[in-house]
């Protein structure tokens, strides 16, 4: 069993990973890590610019890198991009340091939540409606290979964080 001492929370964006991840960490007494915002922090850019001027490609690197120089961290719940299960190993790396939750749902619940975001997510840029949501199911279709490699696959909607806690 890996490290049960760094948790990963993994899934779609707007699935509540950073939200869920801050919430356990407090229950737990842990540090929390939202990677984007490390990843916005030292680059001195935000994740629209770095796509933008750098490219999915050079932000997934960036992505990955980072992601490695923070799961040294113990007592840390981390709640990583919807993307980055799906590159350079990142997935076996995750389940090797830590236990990794995946955060699923439905593709109209996550295109409902994220529909007012779309304008500052670089993978979302000008869909709107019924676009979004096919775009939404598309990429879920692909990623989800990844996701359900988690140790542990919990309802994003229906969440019990008490019952997640209980096994820690």
């Amino acid at each position: 069993m890996a490290d049960p001492k760094r948790i990963y929370f993994i899934g779609y964006m707007g699935s509540g990973k950073s939200t869920a991840g801050r919430k356990l960490a407090s229950m737990l007494g842990w540090d929390f890590i939202d990677l984007d915002e490390i990843i916005e922090e030292k680059n001195g850019r935000t994740i629209e610019e770095i796509f933008l001027f750098s490219g999915e490609g050079e932000f997934r690197k960036i992505e990955s890198n980072l992601l490695r120089n923070i799961a040294c961290r113990n007592n840390t719940v981390i709640s990583v991009g919807g993307g980055a299960p799906c590159f350079f190993g990142n997935m076996d790396f995750m389940n090797r340091t830590g236990r990794t939750i995946y955060l699923k749902m439905k593709p109209e619940d996550l295109s409902k939540r994220i529909r007012n975001d779309s304008k500052t997510r670089p993978l979302l840029k000008g869909l709107s409606g019924g676009e979004l949501q096919k775009f939404i199911e598309m990429k879920l279709a692909e990623r989800e290979y990844y996701y359900l490699q988690s140790g542990l696959v919990v309802d994003g909607n229906n969440l019990d964080l008490e019952e997640i806690k209980s096994r820690f």
